[in-house]
């Protein structure tokens, strides 16, 4: 297995620890969701969640590095969105 396999699987389980803190978080932001998001628990937002990284890793895994780096940045843009709720900056 490629180290950069690893390091997305890494950042995925980074991102779901922030999805689902901000889950739990119940800021305001939250209540506006769509019901058919919300009415689960927020379950469907992290199956999304979950897709994301699983085409990340397949995709890194099959020949395209690129997708790590792009994941990164997906997280990173990931954890100041979560940093901007949890903190109620948003």
């Amino acid at each position: 297995m490629s180290w950069l396999v690893v390091f997305v699987a890494i950042l995925g389980v980074v991102n779901f620890a922030l999805h689902r803190a901000v889950l739990e978080s119940d800021h305001p932001l939250l209540s506006q969701m769509p019901d058919f998001l919300g009415s689960i628990g927020g379950r469907l937002s992290l199956i999304a969640e979950f897709a994301v990284l699983l085409a990340a890793m397949l995709l890194t895994a099959n020949g395209w590095p690129e997708l790590a780096w792009a994941y990164l940045a997906y997280s990173a843009l990931n954890g100041m969105a979560a940093w901007l709720v949890l903190r109620r900056r948003a």
